[in-house]
């Protein structure tokens, strides 16, 4: 089980589920009316390290960030 947290404005409760990478969970995403309008502006980190590759393996108990844009001075 990996856990999926969502930063900032996406005001979302956090997820556990059991997937291997994060295909599976833009799969899983894509159909969820909260989050889905958010997918394309928003950042991804595994433990804390950005991540660019869908395909990247997870391991159980890794902790997934949804990261929005945010904007500051």
């Amino acid at each position: 089980m990996v856990k999926v947290e969502f930063l900032g404005p996406i005001n979302k409760a956090d997820l556990s589920l059991d997937i291997k990478n994060l295909s599976e969970l833009s799969n899983i995403l894509k159909n969820d009316k909260e989050i889905s309008s958010w997918l394309e502006s928003c950042a991804v980190a595994i433990n804390d390290t950005l991540v660019n590759n869908r395909d990247f393996e997870l391991k159980s108990g890794d902790r997934i960030s949804i990261l929005p844009p945010v904007c500051g001075g």
